[in-house]
């Protein structure tokens, strides 16, 4: 390190302008928001089979969809994302992650154009499969990019803003959906992508990036912009320790191993790359698997047996309202109470809630008509304060520089793949286990989750990359799991 020693660094620890005052956020809040508009297009493709569907099936349409179309034209969006996620990590290594997330949104545009000027199901189909890859691809080099320019003190909360824009997103579409057509809908969600290509070529470039490509000069200005004018030369020297390795060799490692046939040194090349490996796939695992799909799909019944007066759209868009707030909640929440215990509390209560959902079913004459409502309720609140956005905002904090680009694309690869499993899977999963089995199994893979977290979870609240992947190398003092920056 050229003779220069690295103080340590930790959450109350701030950059700091000429005159001494803090760095400022909102450069790197404006990047974040801009970035994340690839996410808002995330939730408009979620969301907008919801009311889009009655509108296809309806009589007036120029074309009718079967109910057996209509589940090719769901699923086929999270089969899409799985592929595409592959080789996104490769995409944002090679490119950029800013150029990436640019790039990816010209597919996406060009899907919602091809649904909305649909002439046939094959039409919707390939708008759908092309929309879903965009979108997956999104997964990876969105959150890479945010986590790679975000200052440690505000990492949490521009990390949840992910998660916090595809629920925005899927409300947007349930509002539009509930006022238009099926076209209509889909050109508003076509403007999602065409504001990010516009917007995001005008913000600067990953400094990380930059850097692990020996591009020191435009690395040093990215930063200083980020920061808000801040002097960048001490995060650029703690930058360079965190990838640990020659600036040219750093952004591509993941490319060149591959290219070796290497996929473990890709992936995994050290103790605290397979420990982070480890805890990013089972925190996406988790993720999808704990029934927050099949309690989106069951909302209007739930509603309906409830015996609300609420049509099923207005249930969707209230409880689309829901998630939206709890997962603000959770952004902000996340650099206060830290990732572990949002966690922790995100699985067991949603274990308590999926139990007393299947104890609903089992019982449906014993328990209060508005148990189910609150329950869901609840549900929705605890996912988007915790599982929700924390896997995708540790994602970017837990994978070191030279793997992050392969192991994000196979971490949201895993994820789209379980999306896909369980939407294809849950109606012979109700037949075969009847809905109170269903909703107790999903609370029990919560309970996993619980203990999957207390035992292996780091928390990274207000930590440097540096710091963290000490601390997953088991260096660094040997802290145990969970405990806090000193």
């Amino acid at each position: 390190m050229a003779g220069k020693s690295l103080p340590e660094q930790n959450s109350r620890t701030a950059l700091t302008l000429g005159d001494g005052s803090p760095a400022r956020v909102w450069p790197q809040a404006l990047a974040a928001g801009v970035a994340t508009l690839g996410a808002l297009s995330v939730g408009t493709c979620l969301g907008w089979m919801s009311p889009a569907l009655p509108l296809l099936q309806d009589k007036t349409s120029h074309f009718l969809v079967s109910d057996e179309e209509a589940s090719w034209i769901g699923s086929l969006l999270t089969l899409g994302a799985a592929l595409g996620a592959a080789p996104a990590g490769l995409l944002a290594a090679r490119a950029g992650p800013r150029r990436a997330v640019v790039l990816l949104g010209l597919p996406l545009l060009a899907s919602w154009l091809l649904i909305a000027f649909s002439a046939s199901v094959a039409e919707l189909y390939a708008g759908r499969l092309l929309g879903g890859a965009a979108m997956g691809a999104l997964c990876v080099a969105a959150p890479m990019y945010v986590g790679e320019m975000a200052e440690a003190r505000v990492r949490g909360v521009l990390g949840g803003l992910f998660q916090l824009q595809v629920t925005a997103g899927i409300l947007l579409a349930y509002g539009v959906g509930l006022v238009g057509n099926a076209r209509t809908l889909s050109l508003v969600c076509a403007a999602v992508p065409a504001v990010l290509v516009a917007a995001l070529p005008w913000l600067p470039e990953s400094p990380v990036w930059l850097l692990g490509r020996g591009r020191d000069a435009e690395a040093a200005r990215a930063l200083r912009w980020f920061r808000g004018g801040a002097d960048p030369e001490f995060e650029l020297l703690r930058m360079r320790a965190t990838l640990n390795t020659a600036p040219s060799r750093a952004s591509a490692a993941s490319v060149d191993a591959l290219r070796r046939g290497g996929l473990r040194r890709a992936l995994a090349p050290d103790r605290a790359g397979a420990r982070a490996l480890l805890v990013v796939l089972g925190l996406m695992a988790v993720q999808q698997l704990s029934g927050i799909n099949a309690v989106i799909f069951y909302l209007s019944a739930i509603f309906a047996n409830a015996g609300s007066a609420l049509s099923p759209a207005v249930a969707a868009i209230v409880a689309g309202v829901v998630q939206v707030l709890a997962t603000a909640s959770g952004a902000a929440l996340s650099d206060r109470a830290g990732r572990r215990p949002l966690l922790l509390l995100s699985a067991a209560v949603m274990a308590l809630c999926l139990g007393t959902l299947g104890c609903c079913y089992q019982w449906p004459h014993a328990l209060p008509g508005w148990l189910p409502l609150l329950t869901v309720a609840l549900f929705l609140v605890v996912f988007s304060l915790g599982f929700g956005p924390v896997p995708w905002l540790m994602m970017g904090e837990l994978l070191a520089p030279e793997v992050k680009a392969s192991a994000s694309a196979l971490a949201v690869t895993l994820n789209w793949m379980l999306a896909f499993g369980v939407t294809k899977t849950f109606g012979p999963l109700l037949r075969l286990l009847g809905s109170p089995g269903t909703f107790f199994a999903f609370s029990a893979i919560c309970v996993a989750g619980a203990l999957f977290v207390l035992l292996l979870v780091p928390e990274t609240k207000g930590k440097d990359p540096t710091t963290i992947q000490a601390e997953l190398a088991g260096r660094h003092g040997r802290q145990r799991v969970g405990t806090k920056p000193v």
